[in-house]
């Protein structure tokens, strides 16, 4: 919003700095404005703020963003509209405009976790590692219970090289949700690049044998089954292997990609390892068939 002045502010200014003389009362014009509805803004504003809520829930983020942007408009003092809004503008890896966001709902309440672990996640995509530890930290503080931060600061440990300190956090994380099993791969990563193919294997096995509870952890397995593939074929296991390989490239095509893996943390030696398995000519087969469309939603 441009914030203009107001006529009688403009004569006021004019006065201050000497380009006019003070003119008398009965010159000054003086429109009547309306008064300002200041609860009707509040209330249009928490209306937008559910409505953001209800688009995120069937995936409208671009929609969500644009209302939620509206919403801190009319409720500038609210921290949840703030933080949520970085969290919109986060999902769409805008990371200055998330960090803005969020650094106006931290300054409006200091102590909401979720936005220092917000925080935490602009830092890292931002590449500012000590900031990001320190957001994250600083949340846990005040909600040490909290899994998922541990997760990222144990990521953030991880593309630092400070493989000792990341496992200590995923292990801590694992601890608390033994259905959360993404420290647990992680942990498989690290192993594999030190060398230690046995342990990657039975980390990455032993999440392929546990049923999520949650449809989104269960759906998310790829990378692990992935992973599996490729310690099994350095291992000299090419019918498990392959098999393995096949199920996940047919169910997500950007695990052929380099920088989708690298994205993901895995480290050179597991990239240069997946890089000789999908050579084989069953997984360039896979590779090439047409993908199928998914059906149209009625």
């Amino acid at each position: 919003m441009i914030k203009g002045f107001a006529v009688k502010g403009q004569i006021a200014l004019a006065v201050v700095m000497g380009l006019v003389a003070a003119p008398a009362m009965a010159q000054v014009y003086s429109p009547h404005l309306p008064n300002v509805d200041y609860a009707h803004f509040e209330k249009e504003g928490n209306i937008l703020f559910q409505e953001s809520l209800q688009l995120v829930q069937i995936r409208q983020f671009a929609l969500a963003r644009s209302r939620m942007q509206l919403a801190t408009q009319l409720i500038p003092k609210n921290p949840k509209a703030w933080s949520f809004l970085g969290g919109l503008y986060l999902a769409e890896d805008k990371t200055d405009e998330a960090l803005a966001a969020l650094l106006k709902a931290l300054a409006l309440d200091p102590k909401d976790a979720s936005v220092l672990f917000r925080l935490g996640n602009v830092y890292f995509q931002k590449k500012d590692y000590g900031q990001s530890i320190a957001a994250l930290q600083a949340g846990l503080e005040i909600r040490p219970d909290t899994p998922g931060a541990l997760f990222d600061m144990g990521n953030t440990f991880l593309v630092q090289r400070k493989s000792k300190e990341a496992i200590s956090v995923y292990e801590k994380a694992y601890a608390m949700d033994g259905d959360f099993w993404f420290p647990l791969n992680n942990i498989g990563l690290i192993r594999y690049e030190a060398g230690n193919l046995k342990e990657s294997v039975r980390l990455w096995r032993s999440i392929l044998a546990k049923k999520s509870t949650l449809p989104d952890r269960e759906a998310a397995k790829d990378e692990p089954k992935l992973a599996l593939a490729v310690a099994l074929y350095r291992q000299g296991d090419r019918e498990e292997s392959l098999t393995l390989a096949k199920e996940v490239l047919r169910s997500e095509r950007g695990y052929s990609d380099v920088k989708f893996l690298r994205d993901n943390l895995w480290g050179d030696r597991l990239v240069a390892d997946t890089q000789k398995l999908l050579q084989e000519k069953s997984i360039q087969a896979v590779l090439q068939e047409e993908e199928v469309p998914l059906p149209a939603k009625p």
